[in-house]
């Protein structure tokens, strides 16, 4: 069972996002939110797998909110939502360590299909966003291509896999590996790009161009 704390200062759309997920049978919302103090608060009371944040929330935003649970429960995944598309909001929560990035306005089940990946080990970002990172932020080529040149040939393979969207173990399954030798060796490519997540790591991929897409 997926835990998941959700928070929305808008009620309507908290219960409704609420309902989504708990239309799925593996997905269980285990505590709700109205401004990312209480987020936080929520996530340190419960440990859920996921936090689902609104960007634009009272008190705290959804983006501080991400900074303090990286920061003080890392083992829970961040997912940010929100009606906005702005390559500000993206650039900030990737840069935060957000886990997935999703549009209000996207398709239900591709909410759930999110905090599956995420849940799952995966990076996730809807299609929209991922065509405004692709589009929009700068392929810095070189450096990228610099970073992953100190990877090992089996490395690069899982990081291009990766950033493809596999999760570890749809990775593991691609390469006749264990689940195990994969996280050994995606910890050791986050080393050594200096990166933070996946999401981050997919971003090199396709910088590096390992990928032509990150969704």
């Amino acid at each position: 069972m997926i835990r998941v704390v959700l928070a929305d200062d808008e009620a309507m759309i908290r219960a409704g996002i609420a309902a989504i997920l708990g239309s799925d049978a593996g997905i269980e919302v285990v505590a709700q939110a109205d401004d990312g103090r209480q987020a936080v608060d929520h996530v340190l009371s419960t440990r859920p797998d996921i936090a689902v944040l609104d960007i634009q929330m009272p008190v705290l935003d959804g983006l501080a909110a991400a900074e303090e649970i990286r920061r003080l429960r890392p083992q829970t995944g961040v997912v940010m939502l929100t009606t906005f598309g702005e390559d500000e909001y993206i650039e900030q929560a990737l840069a935060l360590g957000a886990n997935g990035f999703l549009l209000k306005s996207g398709d239900p089940n591709e909410l759930i299909a999110g905090i599956k990946a995420v849940a799952d080990g995966a990076a996730f970002l809807s299609p929209k966003i991922a065509k405004r990172v692709i589009d929009h932020l700068p392929r810095k080529t070189s450096g990228a291509r610099a970073k992953v040149a100190n990877l090992t040939p089996k490395e690069t393979e899982v990081l291009a896999l990766l950033g493809s969207g596999l999760s570890n173990a749809d990775i593991a399954v691609k390469l006749l590996i264990v689940e195990g030798t994969v996280k050994a060796h995606v910890s050791v490519i986050f080393d050594r790009l200096g990166v933070r997540n996946r999401v981050q790591a997919a971003i090199v991929a396709y910088e590096a161009g390992l990928v032509q897409s990150l969704a």
